[in-house]
């Protein structure tokens, strides 16, 4: 992990291998942003000037670097592009200084340290920076020889940025430490959660996901408990056997409970685990296998979040219900036109065995209910149907509760994690009736994503407020690296998770 640290030096003093600042796009050109007053008076204020010389607009993403101006330790300033210039009396924004953080430390990719002197007005701003800086510093190269990724010729490339000092920080002030140590924390996590999302399916199974969870609840206090496939046959866990069972990796369900003295609310968060997903019986098409180790980024971003609530010492108590299985093809695996007893006690008819996240889900959110929770949210890359509707950056929010619908959505929306608020209608439900079991886990095709919603929703115990995200789009980035979001798997949802559990200690559950 890079390393953090808040910084009174002067940027001129700094030993460093570049300075950062910000540049954004103002109607006659590039304006230089706050934060780099230093760098412009050494450059006799002209510094706007020699950006747009060389090309650079302060458009969002943008990337330039010069050489420092004489008298400075580092030898060289990277500008990176805010955006637009706010209007009077407005700021950049915390997601805006998050996602040029981000760009920055992408761009400096084998630097040792980077000084960031970007736009920070208070503590919230320093911390996004924070955030945004870790989080696009990141890079996952286990599996590469030697840990590192190699470029040509066999010799090593870059590996990410090792060190970065946030000057005009103030390290003694409450705020700004508060501010600092949560970027580091729920970073760290959300950044766990990408290698796990990133590790293959032949060493990620149910049963190491499981071990992973164990080891980190003895770090941090948080009690685990761990259903094996003995335990599951016993309980009547019929939907996450049903899926598991084609598998020769037996599947888990994994409870982490983590609790406040101080608590007066509890949540219950529940996250798909599919470890590795083929269609089963109903196998995926060529084409579409190959990314489907993240189908676990529902149970990661619900791992993520509950360690971060417990680093964090949240006032609310915590717990992440994670449903593991593989799904795979065999003499034993679950075939269409089976039908399944869920724990719940209902029967559904499997008419395609590739629905199989909303069948271990609705073991996991019936488990949950008997707990009474405050709010349940489950999370899941549940359906292409939500990817054709909101794309690739966006996540769905469906709920049995308007304002706990609207409530998770400000939260994403604070922790910059773009969503949508989708509705439940409810004649599409007619389309899962089924003449030999009690629910099918199919319906319409078109709408499909919100026929998943309506599966899972039949599944919440009775007077339990219940959101669920669908987060099929952004989970997996296959294009390029863009901000603090890497190529591979983005951490979705841990902050939404987060930021839902801090408003809900705060008492604005929604």
């Amino acid at each position: 992990m890079t390393a953090l640290t808040l910084s009174t030096a002067a940027a001129s003093g700094l030993r460093a291998d570049a300075i950062v600042i910000g540049v954004a796009k103002g109607g006659k050109g590039p304006v230089v942003a706050a934060g780099a007053e230093a760098v412009d008076k050494a450059y006799d204020g002209k510094l706007a000037s020699v950006l747009e010389t060389l090309g650079a607009s302060g458009a969002e993403g943008e990337v330039t670097k010069l050489p420092a101006p004489s008298g400075f330790k580092a030898p060289v300033v990277l500008a990176v592009g805010l955006g637009t210039v706010p209007e009077k009396d407005e700021t950049y924004g915390t997601d805006a200084l998050r996602r040029a953080a981000g760009t920055a430390a992408r761009a400096l990719s084998g630097s040792k340290k980077a000084a960031f002197a970007l736009p920070a007005e208070d503590a919230e701003d320093t911390g996004a920076i924070a955030e945004g800086a870790l989080l696009g510093a990141y890079s996952f190269d286990a599996y590469k020889e030697n840990g590192s990724a190699k470029g040509k010729n066999g010799k090593d490339a870059k590996g990410p940025l090792a060190e970065i000092a946030l000057l005009g920080g103030k390290p003694r002030d409450k705020a700004y430490k508060t501010a600092v140590e949560r970027a580091i924390a729920v970073s760290e996590e959300l950044n766990r959660a990408r290698d796990l999302i990133n590790t293959p399916p032949n060493d990620l199974n149910p049963e190491a996901f499981a071990a992973v969870a164990s080891a980190a609840g003895k770090e941090h206090g948080i009690k685990v408990q761990v259903l094996d496939e003995k335990a599951l046959t016993k309980g009547g866990y019929g939907g996450i056997l049903g899926v598991g069972v084609g598998s020769e990796a037996p599947p888990r369900l994994v409870k982490l409970s983590y609790t406040s003295s101080k608590a007066k609310k509890h949540l219950a968060f529940v996250g798909k685990g599919i470890t590795y997903d083929s269609g089963g019986i109903s196998l995926k098409p060529a084409g579409h296998n190959e990314t489907m180790k993240c189908d676990m980024a529902g149970a990661a971003a619900v791992f993520a979040a509950v360690v971060s609530a417990a680093r964090l010492g949240l006032e609310v108590n915590v717990t992440g219900w994670l449903a593991l299985a593989e799904n795979m093809p065999s003499g034993s695996a679950t075939r269409p036109g089976d039908v399944l007893r869920m724990y719940s006690g209902k029967t559904v008819e499997v008419l395609n065995t590739d629905a199989e996240g909303r069948l271990v889900l609705a073991d996991a959110i019936a488990k949950a209910s008997e707990d009474a929770p405050d709010a349940i949210v489950d999370v899941a890359t549940l359906t292409g149907a939500m990817m054709m509707a909101l794309g690739s950056r966006t996540f769905g929010i469906m709920a049995n509760d308007d304002a706990f619908r609207a409530a998770i959505h400000d939260a994403s929306e604070e922790a910059g994690e773009p969503s949508w608020p989708m509705p439940l209608p409810e004649h599409l439900r007619k389309g899962m009736d089924s003449p030999t079991a009690d629910i099918a886990n199919m319906g319409e095709r078109m709408g499909g994503g919100l026929v998943a919603g309506l599966f899972l929703q039949e599944f919440v115990g009775e007077g339990i407020t219940w959101a669920h995200l669908d987060i099929a789009g952004p989970a997996y980035n296959e294009g390029g690296a863009f901000g603090y979001t890497p190529k591979g798997g983005t951490g979705t949802a841990v902050r939404t998770l987060v930021r839902l559990a801090e408003r809900t200690a705060a008492g604005d559950l929604g």
